[in-house]
């Protein structure tokens, strides 16, 4: 399908090349910005809030020079999805898409910084709606918004995101990949089911690929909600410390990150409170309750997932995303409780006593339909070469990672021999939601995608690094987890091997 970018007037498309001539290493920069300039021409044929600019290099927020081109495309009637293409002066000779987090889409120069620097042409989109607000999903009542923010967005900035640097550069990208986190994991795992020839490959962090996600947050908070279950800071403290002298050994050392939390089965009625105890010290009956339900999970009538399972020792992270101590915040519904005309139509939930059977009519939507990426055949993504590189903090207190494996797993068992060729799951210990956490949170997924594509082995095992702490541990790929050999520096992944999970 053809797809015209409207920029300031111009037209780019697969039958109407701008006449660019190709440039690739550095280039004069009044030139590049000439070329730029180009781009903006014939105002009066059409263009929706577009223009292009020659940016500057920024060393202090790393950013190279580069051409930015900004423009709204509308496939459909009613369709506003504001994209946003930066394309460096040192051309590495690819595409880089982004997504977004949250509710929003991601337009930012420093989403993009990382990928620019090394190299690559950026693509960007706000989704269909400009709000920034990660839980404002109130643009879902309309149904081409919905549709826009839920799968044409990403594919609709990519298409046209090729032909733009096709006129740009004076040919294609060599390789187009696709990165992004939470609701940009998501988006990725959509790309793949949808539009398998989007991508050459597809990094795929922490997706929130399912409803699960906000039916999970939602009920997770209500239990905590109950009466006297919120637990205050000193109780999640005590818990987490519990927790940790469990074990933490596990995996061969005590460093404060368990690397394999499913294998561990710590009992929240060990720290119960006794006759005379401070409810500071130790957990009453409501507190043990809600937190037992928050690592064991629920499970809704049809078998499906209600309520994913917690992980045990990321108890410290929980409270952006779990109201832990029973007050509802911004963000500890999962933006869920905005959504019920769109999930439940006329029917009235009471999301304060929010069922397992409810989180079954909301994944029955029109909505969810359109929204989750929970499709296994990748079938057509895999027949292209494609490579999917899923990762996930087992700490994550969002999207669990018990849901990462059911997916890859499911993708696994639909088509094994492609999966084997074509997926890699990752499970970072110790990290929370994209990052953050105990644990190190910065890997080179970009880097390992771009070699397991152009012809390397499938990645096993990658190296994660912590920002300004020399904390460094090996991460391998699913169902093998880094166990510390005993001897040895424990910040060199020479002194851990990939092993064989303990089963749970």
């Amino acid at each position: 399908m053809k797809v015209a970018l409207w920029v300031s007037g111009l037209v780019l498309s697969s039958t109407a090349a701008v006449g660019i001539a190709l440039f690739s290493g550095k280039r004069d920069e009044a030139q590049l910005a000439e070329k730029c300039k180009a781009l903006a021409s014939g105002e009066a044929i059409g263009a929706q809030s577009a223009k292009t600019k020659w940016v500057e290099a920024d060393n202090k927020v790393g950013l190279p020079s580069h051409c930015e081109v900004t423009a709204t495309l509308s496939p459909v009637k009613g369709s506003r999805i504001g994209v946003v293409y930066r394309l460096p002066g040192e051309w590495n000779g690819k595409l880089l898409g982004l997504g977004g987090g949250g509710w929003a889409g991601n337009v930012t120069p420093e989403a993009a910084a990382p990928g620019l620097e090394a190299g690559y042409a950026t693509a960007q989109t706000d989704g269909g709606h400009p709000g920034t607000t990660v839980w404002d999903n109130g643009w879902a009542s309309d149904p081409v918004a919905a549709d826009d923010f839920a799968w044409r967005a990403i594919h609709q900035m990519t298409v046209a995101g090729k032909e733009l640097v096709v006129g740009f550069y004076g040919k294609a990208a060599a390789r187009a990949y696709y990165n992004g986190c939470s609701t940009g994991g998501r988006q990725g795992l959509m790309e793949a089911q949808r539009f398998p020839d989007d991508y050459d490959g597809i990094i795929a962090g922490a997706p929130v690929y399912s409803l699960q996600t906000q039916t999970s947050q939602l009920m997770r908070s209500n239990e905590f909600a109950a009466p006297g279950a919120g637990l205050d800071d000193a109780q999640v403290a005590l818990v987490n410390k519990a927790v940790l002298a469990a074990c933490d050994s596990n995996d061969g050392q005590e460093d404060g990150i368990i690397a394999d939390p499913r294998a561990c089965h710590w009992n929240p009625g060990e720290v119960a409170c006794k006759l005379g105890e401070s409810t500071s010290q130790c957990l009453t009956p409501p507190q043990v309750l809600a937190l037992s339900t928050a690592y064991s999970g629920l499970l809704a009538p049809d078998g499906s997932w209600a309520q994913w399972p917690m992980s045990r020792g990321g108890e410290l992270g929980w409270k952006p995303f779990i109201a832990v101590d029973g007050k509802e915040a911004a963000g500890t519904d999962g933006g869920i409780r905005t959504l019920g005309p769109e999930l439940f139509g006329a029917q009235k939930i009471d999301f304060g006593r929010f069922q397992t059977r409810d989180a079954v009519t909301a994944r029955s939507s029109a909505f969810a339909k359109a929204y989750e990426a929970t499709n296994p055949d990748l079938s057509g993504f895999f027949a292209t070469g494609g490579k999917l590189l899923i990762y996930q903090g087992e700490y994550d207190p969002g999207p669990s990672p018990v849901g990462a494996v059911d997916y890859a797993t499911a993708v696994a068992q639909h088509a094994p021999d492609k999966a084997r060729n074509g997926l890699r799951l990752f499970l970072m210990p110790g990290m929370g939601h994209c990052r953050g956490g105990p644990g190190p949170d910065q890997v080179d997924w970009l880097e390992a995608l771009d070699k397991w594509v152009s012809g390397g082995d499938a990645p096993g095992q990658l190296v994660a690094t912590k920002q300004d702490s020399p904390l460094t541990r090996p991460v391998c790929a699913w169902p093998q987890v880094a166990r510390y050999q005993g001897e040895g520096d424990s910040n060199d992944p020479a002194s851990y091997k990939c092993v064989s999970r303990t089963r749970s």
